[in-house]
């Protein structure tokens, strides 16, 4: 499919109104290009594996419009409204250049765009790798996760991620059972069996978590009686509650945001055993953040046994007694 792009030079402090006004007309879903760095709510709320790399602000923006080759709407007719818009704009605040540039693109293939910047790293003794990148003689004896950026989170390179991981490790027995709270990709679960836990089960509110966790296991050689998933909420959700079951897992992974995290725990109690641990993460590294998450789990009857940082990233870990 072909896309025209609609593209506009203006200040950073325009893009938002632009953005408002445009939206008015019929264009949605601008792509932001600046070099403003990321407020520590906007590092929480993307949680992405491969954060954007950014220079000092120079408060130049380019926003870009995407238009569907058989959209209702019309280039000609859309780029008089836009360069209005921009007119009326301009004559009480600053748009900078307010210059628009209009190109063709064929469809555009995200998911591939993620090679030129996913490679393979370390974890530790762990090395994950994608499956276009060989394995190395020297690495060949190491435990190999594979894994690929894909439509539903984790890919591993995130610290919060790490933290999880590197917490784990310190718990997993042969005999562990193991939830995986906002599994994504599933590359949590997946771990926890390659460490030699029983087996896994996870919950996923994206229904593209399914396909992703089913390729992973594939790619990993995870047997399918060893990792069960399934969409739902179990916060709220008595269906999802009752299919994971009650006081049956070890170790409780919730790579989430602290907001989740709150309300998460004095549910997921129930679903842990005696000497349970429960190991948290995705909480941005916040004083305020950290304490509501640490009082969540106690007043959820749980003792904070471990807090870890990893870049501007914390792990909680608590344990029911």
């Amino acid at each position: 499919m072909k896309w025209t792009r609609i593209r506009i030079k203006t200040t950073t402090e325009a893009e938002d109104i632009i953005i408002s006004e445009l939206y008015d007309i019929g264009l949605e879903g601008a792509q932001i290009e600046d070099k403003v760095p990321l407020s520590a709510w906007e590092k929480e709320q993307m949680f992405v594996d491969i954060p954007p790399q950014t220079e000092e602000d120079d408060g130049i923006a380019y926003l870009s419009f995407f238009v569907e080759e058989d959209s209702e709407l019309n280039i000609d007719m859309t780029l008089e409204s836009v360069r209005e818009v921009l007119n009326d704009l301009g004559e009480f605040m600053d748009i900078g250049e307010g210059t628009i540039t209009v190109d063709e693109t064929e469809d555009l293939d995200w998911i591939n765009n993620w090679k030129k910047y996913f490679h393979q790293f370390y974890i530790d003794d762990l090395l994950v790798i994608p499956s276009w990148e060989e394995i190395s003689e020297e690495d060949k004896n190491r435990m190999i996760l594979r894994i690929d950026p894909g439509t539903a989170f984790g890919t591993g390179l995130h610290d919060t991620t790490q933290l999880c991981v590197k917490q784990m490790k310190k718990y997993i027995t042969p005999d562990s059972e193991v939830l995986d709270v906002g599994t994504g990709s599933g590359i949590l679960a997946i771990l926890a069996i390659m460490y030699g836990a029983k087996h896994a089960f996870g919950t996923d509110l994206d229904p593209c978590a399914v396909g992703a966790v089913a390729d992973n296991m594939e790619k990993n050689n995870i047997p399918k009686d060893k990792f069960e998933m399934i969409i739902g909420n179990i916060i709220d959700d008595k269906d999802v509650q009752d299919r994971a079951g009650y006081e049956c897992y070890d170790i409780v992974l919730a790579n989430i945001l602290a907001g989740v995290l709150v309300d998460l725990t004095p549910v997921i109690v129930s679903q842990m055993k005696k000497g349970a641990v429960y190991i948290t993460s995705g909480i941005i590294n916040d004083d305020d953040k950290e304490h509501q998450v640490i009082k969540a789990m106690k007043d959820a009857g749980l003792t904070v046994v471990d807090v870890s940082y990893q870049g501007e990233w914390v792990s909680v870990t608590g344990k029911k007694e």
